[in-house]
């Protein structure tokens, strides 16, 4: 009898464990901010990579015309692997083109820009990442197509030739 009891008490158990389980399966995990995504932060302050001046991002996004925001690090790979678009964007479009330098040292990210071409019109830092995450980055690299201080477009991951040509067309529709 005492038998019985244990493994009625033992179903009864596991039943619940898996109902709970299952329950939880049913929940939606979205970790996107709840803000709007079309809206991007303007008014957080960084300091310039070159002379530590503090400037508020607003100040750097032209109006009316397109900016891209682009989150980088020296260490990272996928970074260096999309730096030739961002060169490429610079000279074809004549974007404005701002990079915050994301949980970098200064030197190494001096030399990156030395070794490899600097494609942006100012370099911000972000040394502990905080201000990236309340832009909406969620790693690096990351891009933001901006028009009017409206995001456009939010690329996460390394731009590719796919990615590239996106902009590209992005910006001559939206110019027509």
């Amino acid at each position: 009898m005492i038998k019985n009891i244990k493994f009625i008490t033992i179903i009864l158990f596991s039943l619940f464990i898996f109902f709970i389980f299952l329950k939880g399966l049913e929940k939606q995990n979205n970790y996107l901010p709840e803000k709007n995504l079309n809206k991007i932060e303007t008014k957080l302050l960084f300091k310039k990579l070159y002379n530590q001046k503090e400037i508020p991002l607003e100040e750097l996004i032209n109006n009316n015309s397109f900016s891209i925001i682009n989150i980088w690090a020296s260490w990272c790979m996928p970074c260096r692997d999309e730096h030739t678009y961002l060169l490429k964007l610079n000279k074809i479009n004549k974007l404005n083109i701002i990079g915050i330098n994301y949980k970098d040292k200064k030197s190494n990210a001096v030399k990156f820009l030395s070794d490899l071409g600097n494609p942006y019109s100012e370099v911000l830092i972000d040394p502990d990442g905080i201000k990236s995450i309340e832009l909406g980055a969620i790693g690096v690299p990351e891009t933001y197509l901006i028009n009017n201080k409206v995001m456009i477009k939010k690329y996460i991951g390394p731009l590719d030739n796919v990615k590239f040509k996106e902009i590209i067309e992005i910006i001559k529709n939206e110019k027509n």
